[in-house]
């Protein structure tokens, strides 16, 4: 392989080798690529590549009549993935958007906001990218960022976020009663599996792009994002807009479980139940059911 320069001057090197827990670093050094890393994770082994595939293609074409129906109805269909950094988010998405129509299915992932954006309400530039009619939304991150990233990152003050667990709720149940359908999904790993896949991006030039500075940055923030994390389920686990909790230790099974929490959650037509059934209850369920993961 060429030599290539690590990101950020391999701070996340560095972080594994001063600063990371010496129980996390022993897992880590100790593990072989595709060992579970979660003690307490249900599963010893990654599920076999085979029967996940086979799962895969069956759940993707139930999407793809899941996505006939929505057409047909002028169903809208809105879903939120959040969780911690490197989850498996965008893998998620990918594999749940792969044979749908980019012009049905779209996919949102917006970047910092611009200085006119900072001046508007909180929630309207995640307003303008709402689905129409026939249609669904996916954000790579929400208006959740105000929840998570910007109160640790100290990007927003504790009024603003107080404001905005004020304000969710009601802006949540206004999207469900007007016939959206909404489903909120979170991610997460282990903090081992994490650093664990931050080193790989980091050791693979392919994977640069997918490391930021506020990934870097929250590397020592770990607790910090689980109590800011433990107080947006408290505020915004609601009955009309609950959260679906999805461990991700083991990428196919959740890959599998984010799609068959969406087919089940949709009532299309034809769905077929010895497929669309409900997601794995030993990595997905409740923030209750989970508790902290």
């Amino acid at each position: 392989m060429t030599d290539f320069i690590k990101p950020f001057d391999g701070e996340i090197s560095r972080f594994f080798d001063e600063e990371a827990p010496k129980a996390i670093r022993k897992a880590i050094e100790k593990a072989d690529k595709n060992d579970i890393l979660d003690p307490d994770y249900p599963y010893d082994t990654r599920m076999d590549r085979g029967k996940y595939e086979d799962a895969l293609e069956d759940s993707q074409i139930e999407l793809v009549k899941m996505q006939r129906w929505l057409v047909e109805n002028d169903k809208r269909v809105v879903i939120i993935f959040e969780g911690r950094d490197a989850a498996g988010k965008g893998g998620a998405i990918k594999r749940l958007t792969l044979n749908l129509n980019p012009r049905v299915a779209n996919v949102v992932a917006l970047g910092k906001p611009s200085d006119r954006e900072r001046g508007e309400w909180y929630f309207q530039r995640y307003i303008k990218h709402l689905p129409t009619e026939g249609a669904m939304t996916l954000f790579d991150r929400s208006w959740y960022n105000r929840a998570g990233v910007e109160p640790v990152m100290g990007f927003c003050t504790r009024a603003q976020t107080d404001l905005f667990f004020d304000q969710t709720p009601d802006f949540e149940k206004m999207l469900v009663e007007d016939g959206v359908i909404f489903i909120k999904i979170w991610l997460t790993v282990s903090r081992a599996e994490q650093l664990r896949r931050f080193l790989q991006r980091e050791a693979d030039p392919l994977k640069h792009w997918k490391i930021s500075p506020i990934d870097v940055a929250a590397l020592g923030k770990w607790n910090d994002y689980t109590k800011a994390r433990t107080r947006m389920f408290e505020k915004t686990h609601t009955k009309f807009a609950p959260w679906t909790v999805i461990r991700s230790e083991d990428k196919r099974r959740a890959r599998l479980a984010v799609i068959r929490t969406v087919l089940d959650r949709i009532p299309y037509a034809d769905k077929d139940r010895k497929i669309a059934k409900k997601a794995d209850r030993k990595i997905c369920g409740s923030p209750d059911q989970q508790g902290e993961l």
